[in-house]
Parts: C-alpha cells; structure tokens; sequence
C-alpha cells in the first residue's frame, strides 16, 4: 500500500507543461511514422499540426495541474478560425486522456520521461 501513496504522491508533481512537452517528442515520432506511409498524408498532417499547436500553447502557458482540464476545454475557444474549432476540441480531449494516462501508468509515464523514444522518429525504412 505504501507504493501506491508513494506513485500517487509522485503522480500530483506531474505539470502539464512536463507531460505536453514530453507528447511533443512523441509527436515527432508519429511524424517520422507518417511521413513512411505512401498515402496522402495531408488530414494526417493537419490533425497532428492542430496537436502539435495545442502541446506548445500548453508549454507556454504550464497551467496548474488541478486546472488543466479546465484548461483544455478553454483552449478551442482560442481558436481564430473556425473550422479548427472542432478538431481543437477533439485533440483537447485526445491530450486530456494522455494526461490521465501519464497518472495512471508507470509504464506510459516511464516512456514519456525518456524523452518517448521510438524507432519511428528515424527516417530509416520501415519495419
């Protein structure tokens, strides 16, 4: 029982500025992923592009970590253009369960400190 109080503990030091950086070099590895594919890429790019703005607003602004959700649900108002209104709101929720992920898992959480590593943020061939 006393590792779990000591995980929890350790998991409310957690800053969404940390978390959102640490999805950011993730980002980059789904990048490299991306760019192997020999589909049109273009709603690839602009769905990781509407995320990618979303990680760097929440590195900048590091709101507290009891307020993030809040946070989250604020920032498609933010948005000047309407039409990112909506995939705003999806990668909000889409980073939001990121957040609570990086509380829950050891494992997840781990990963995300080693800076995300991944074969895919090479531009070698593929798998």
């Amino acid at each position: 029982m006393s590792a779990d109080i000591a995980s929890t503990e350790s998991s409310h030091a957690l800053r969404p500025a940390d978390i959102c950086r640490a999805l950011l070099a993730a980002l980059e590895a789904s990048e490299g992923r991306r760019r192997k594919r020999k589909r049109d890429q273009t709603p690839d790019a602009f769905g990781l592009s509407v995320k990618r703005d979303l990680l760097q607003h929440a590195v900048e602004h590091d709101p507290p970590p009891e307020a993030f959700e809040e946070w989250l649900l604020n920032y498609p108002q933010t948005c000047k253009a309407r039409e990112l209104v909506g995939p705003a709101v999806a990668m909000a929720r889409t980073v939001f369960e990121e957040w609570r992920m990086a509380h829950a898992s050891d494992e997840f959480r781990a990963w995300l400190e080693q800076g995300a590593p991944s074969d895919d943020a090479t531009d070698g061939p593929g798998r």
